[in-house]
């Protein structure tokens, strides 16, 4: 496989992700993931066991993610997307960018982490306020 080759896949995985948010497609997301793949925002990192409860608690609206920038590495990489989350009610904004880190696997490339980063009105770069969902810990 070609270096092209390896970013156009992993952007159709990235835009899978943003298309099965935006639809409530739970299953679509944790498909982009390996199994161990890990969600962090709000203060706090997710398992995958625990990404449809945050994905429920969550606001609903559209994904709008750009092209992201990928440091390719063998059956590794790193990369950061732009996103534009548009909440589907009231049309309020949040807008920031996800650092990812992808994995090579048998079922082709998959995202092992994503990080949430928003960017405030204030300028501000943090991962958020903690979430409406409180997750429960052993």
């Amino acid at each position: 496989m070609s270096p092209t080759d390896d970013l156009v896949e992993i952007e159709q995985l990235l835009a899978r992700y943003a298309v099965a948010m935006t639809r409530g497609d739970v299953d679509g997301a944790l498909a982009v993931f390996t199994p161990d793949g890990t969600y962090s925002a709000f203060g706090d990192s997710y398992p995958l066991d625990g990404f449809p409860a945050l994905i429920a608690a969550a606001p609903k609206g559209l994904f709008l993610a750009g092209t992201p920038v990928i440091e390719l590495n063998g059956d590794a990489a790193t990369g950061t997307q732009p996103l534009c989350f548009v909440e589907h009610s009231e049309h309020a904004m949040r807008i920031g960018y996800y650092d990812d880190t992808y994995v090579r696997t048998t079922r082709g490339w998959r995202l092992r982490t994503r990080a949430m980063t928003f960017i405030r009105r204030s300028g501000d770069h943090d991962s958020g306020r903690p979430h409406a969902f409180e997750r429960s810990r052993p």
